[in-house]
């Protein structure tokens, strides 16, 4: 986790708001949000998640620096098609809250010309956000890697309870939210950190849906790339059966699973 902390640390010293690390952009329909959507992936992340697919967004040294206004040319290419579909901006990564002024700068700008935002976060730098800033946001994509504290340092090397606090505060303030969960066998599955997701979301106010999504290795050659250790070689997606046992626990409590 030492690469992890000094990107924290990096990004902690950032000072111009205006220009970001960014890793990619792409043009999808429902995938990071509702409608045709451009998503904008942020360099830099302050997690080591052992699913990731996307090792290779863990540096904001190797992302392309853009400024704000490079960022809304491109945007507005894709306004029209974005309102016809009921579509927007989504802001990925990484993890886009290492640079949250610059984040909000873009996300700023979009609010003003109506155009609508999701950021897609893992809550671990949610505190940097200002109460201002989330009712900015017209969707939140929260990454809840696991339910229990111990599974979830293991999947990421973090702490789970700044997602705790992170998500109470979108919950209190009835800000939107989409759920995401990756099913990994043997790594996110046990029955007691789903049960323990359930019980948080089941008590949040503003989550629109959950979304189960299935380990696969269509990142394993990043890894590799990386000369990081990749610790799910023999890991295989999971099983219908356990897809079902996971849809139903969530059912359960009331929670609408995608």
């Amino acid at each position: 986790m030492q690469v992890a902390d000094r990107e924290v640390a990096a990004s902690a010293q950032i000072s111009d708001h205006q220009v970001g690390s960014i890793h990619s952009w792409d043009l999808s329909t429902a995938v990071d949000g509702p409608g045709t959507r451009m998503t904008l992936f942020m360099a830099g992340c302050g997690m080591r998640c052992q699913y990731c697919q996307n090792p290779d967004s863990w540096r904001m040294a190797d992302g392309v620096r853009h400024t704000v206004d490079e960022v809304m040319e491109r945007v507005l290419r894709y306004r029209t098609v974005m309102q016809v579909t009921g579509g927007g901006l989504t802001i990925s990564g990484g993890e886009p809250l290492l640079q949250t002024r610059f984040v909000m700068n873009v996300i700023r700008r979009c609010h003003e010309l109506d155009i609508h935002t999701a950021l897609d976060t893992s809550g671990l730098f949610g505190a940097r956000l200002h109460d201002v800033d989330l009712d900015l946001v017209d969707l939140v994509l929260l990454d809840i890697k696991s339910g229990l504290p111990e599974t979830y340092r293991r999947v990421t090397g973090r702490q789970l309870q700044p997602t705790l606090d992170f998500a109470r505060r979108l919950s209190d303030r009835g800000r939107p939210m989409w759920i995401r969960f990756v099913l990994v066998p043997g790594l996110t599955d046990d029955v007691d950190n789903v049960e323990a997701i359930a019980d948080l979301v089941a008590g949040l106010d503003g989550v629109e849906r959950l979304e189960v999504l299935p380990f696969h290795q269509l990142g394993r050659e990043k890894w590799v790339a990386t000369g990081e250790p990749y610790l799910l070689e023999d890991t295989r997606a999971p099983s219908v059966d356990l897809l079902a046992r996971v849809h139903e626990q969530f059912a359960a409590r009331g929670i609408t699973v995608v």
